[in-house]
C-alpha cells in the first residue's frame, strides 16, 4: 500500500511503500519525548516529495540514526539508519502518515533506555 505523510506545516512530504503490520514504541530519550510510533522499511520505500534541504538532522548516543525533522514545525516525520545486516532503513512515525489509524496497530515495545 502506498501512504502519504508529512509533518504539520507540509514542509517536509513524503510517500511511502509498504504494509504496516505492527509498529515500534521504543523507551528511549528521544522516542519517549517526541511520543513516535515507528514503522521500519527498507529506506528505498521512502520517497521525499519536498526539497531535501528543509530537513534538520540530529543524533544522538551512538550517532547511527539520522534523526529527521522539519526546520519549520519541528515535527518528527521519520529517521534513517541502517539495520544489523548494513541494509538502509527508515523509521517512519506512522502519527504523520494520512488516513492510517494508529490505535488498531499492534505495537512492539522496544526497551531503548537500556541500549
Amino acid at each position: 500500500m502506498n501512504y502519504k505523510g508529512s509533518c504539520h506545516c507540509r514542509g517536509i512530504a513524503f510517500e511511502v511503500e509498504g504494509d504496516i503490520k505492527q509498529v515500534v514504541s521504543c523507551n528511549c530519550s528521544m522516542c519517549s519525548r517526541r511520543g513516535s510510533l515507528l514503522w521500519f522499511v527498507p529506506r528505498d520505500s521512502l520517497r521525499l516529495t519536498t526539497p531535501a534541504d528543509r530537513m534538520g538532522t540530529y543524533t544522538f548516543n551512538k550517532h547511527v540514526i539520522q534523526h529527521r525533522f522539519c526546520a519549520k514545525c519541528g515535527i518528527h516525520p521519520f529517521g534513517e539508519g541502517t539495520d544489523p545486516s548494513g541494509n538502509r532503513m527508515a523509521a517512519v512515525n506512522v502519527r504523520c502518515l494520512e488516513g492510517v489509524d494508529f490505535t488498531a496497530i499492534p505495537v512492539q515495545h522496544f526497551d531503548g533506555r537500556s541500549h
